[in-house]
């Protein structure tokens, strides 16, 4: 699979100032001793957030299929054969007893995700109904809805929005080899949209899609430079669904080595120490003992529930127990 030609990265620090991580500095990170790489960002880690402690977030896909774009890896993309169907929007009680439940289940925050390469005006009023309804019961609120356009994010903040998640996906340069149908430029002006509302940033990326070690700190590098780097951070781990563009070209097998992955971690960990560096899609594949070495590297929040949008997730008492085996503890807030 070859890269597609670079592309422009904006919203971030101004241009007359160098990057705070450029691409080589942060591929020197990746290529530190693993043990090395490891301590140094357990050092950073300590240095900003109580060492033993890991955030609960709930993900629900509150609109499922039926998108229009051509991301390689996502089964919900209407151009993909995965056996997801276009769903309508879960009504306010749905979301009310999800939310209840997560809730219950120790989560503090709960995110909200929908298939749509933009959010629709008609669309957005329901959604804010759901932000209301999960701020009432004293979670911090998420939504992922694609690309908004001017005088959205507002409305969102106004409803109580703590977080917009708005992926970049892959570093500029291997990013169309990912996506043909949405620009790396319009991922950051809904970024920039996002944070000139007064929302807090969740942006993260997929690994394991066939890129290279330089690319990989390319998108660490994308999302250590904007400005400022985004509170929270999910690194996701390619969970290959049959259909799926990913799936036919890398043959069904995980193309990433996992201690690839905890080297991922680690050098976002380093690169936005302030960040929560959350575990994604993929946690299931990857196993109690690369998780418990993720978290050795920084990671610090989870996505809980059983399941993420439409892929598997580790089951909420896999995950009480793992996290009792290491001795960690779940954070009473999510700041």
């Amino acid at each position: 699979m070859s890269a597609a030609a670079p592309i422009a990265v904006t919203r971030r620090a101004p241009a007359s100032a160098p990057p705070r991580w450029p691409v080589d500095d942060v591929e020197a990170l990746f290529a530190l001793p693993f043990v090395d790489l490891v301590f140094r960002a357990q050092e950073v880690h300590r240095a900003h957030h109580a060492p033993n402690a890991v955030q609960l977030s709930t993900l629900l896909s509150i609109k499922t299929g039926g998108c229009p774009e051509d991301c390689a890896y996502c089964p919900q993309s209407a151009r993909h054969a995965t056996g997801v169907a276009s769903e309508p929007m879960l009504d306010v009680a749905q979301v009310r007893a999800a939310a209840h439940a997560a809730k219950d289940a120790g989560a503090t925050r709960f995110c909200m995700g929908a298939a749509w390469r933009s959010v629709k005006d008609r669309d957005l009023d329901p959604v804010l109904d759901l932000v209301r309804e999960v701020k009432a019961l004293g979670m911090e609120a998420c939504c992922t809805l694609g690309m908004l356009k001017d005088g959205q994010a507002q409305k969102l903040k106004a409803a109580g929005l703590d977080f917009y998640n708005h992926n970049l996906d892959t570093s500029p340069e291997f990013y169309g080899a990912i996506v043909g149908t949405r620009d790396y430029a319009d991922r950051l002006d809904t970024l920039g949209r996002v944070r000139d509302a007064g929302i807090a940033v969740c942006c993260g990326g997929i690994v394991g899609m066939g890129e290279s070690r330089r690319e990989r700190a390319g998108l660490v590098a994308a999302l250590a430079n904007l400005d400022p780097y985004p509170e929270s951070v999910p690194i996701n781990h390619l969970v290959q669904v049959e259909g799926t563009p990913l799936h036919d070209r890398l043959g069904g097998e995980s193309a990433l080595d996992p201690f690839e992955f905890v080297r991922t971690i680690a050098v976002a960990r380093i690169t936005m120490p302030k960040s929560k560096v959350r575990l994604s899609a993929g946690r299931r594949e990857l196993g109690d003992a690369v998780q418990a070495l993720c978290f050795m590297a920084g990671a610090n929040s989870i996505f809980y529930g059983d399941k993420l949008l439409t892929t598997g997730n580790p089951d909420v008492d896999a995950d009480r127990a793992l996290l009792a085996r290491l001795g960690l503890v779940v954070a009473s807030t999510a700041a």
